[in-house]
């Protein structure tokens, strides 16, 4: 099964960086339209997208500071079974973030897609905590 990854720094500290992918207000500030959820073990996140696009996720990994793992349960048929995880280790800068997007099916174009998505939408949750750039949600993917 193909994964998508991407590592990169953050200038922020491993708490924050949790924070922005567990976080609902932190979420839809640089990924979704409009979220719900707690960073529990076994929680259920609520990521809305869009009225076609309304996505649920279970908590599978929490370690506050260190790691967040999210399974997602009602999402698109590519989507459904696979596991978005986020891996954080203190630098002297900030943070090494080692993000993941396991379990995809195939190499097919909804993973090469969502493989450039991500890098895009990662480089939105950088600039927000960086510098605390918010992009509109319909604008996101041009910038």
């Amino acid at each position: 099964m193909p994964d998508i990854t991407h590592d990169f720094p953050v200038a922020a500290s491993p708490e924050r960086v949790f924070t922005a992918f567990s976080s609902p207000s932190l979420l839809d500030a640089w990924w979704t339209l409009r979220s719900s959820g707690r960073p529990e073990l076994g929680a259920t996140y609520e990521l809305f997208f869009g009225e076609s696009y309304d996505w649920r996720a279970e908590v599978t990994a929490c370690e506050p500071g260190h790691e967040f793992e999210i399974t997602f349960t009602r999402a698109d048929s590519d989507w459904t079974g696979t596991r978005l995880h986020v891996g954080l280790a203190p630098t002297d800068q900030g943070t090494q973030v080692r993000f993941s997007h396991r379990g995809w099916a195939a190499e097919n174009d909804h993973y090469r897609t969502s493989s450039f998505c991500w890098a895009m939408y990662l480089r939105l949750m950088k600039r927000h905590l960086e510098a605390g750039e918010v992009v509109p949600y319909a604008q996101r993917l041009d910038v």
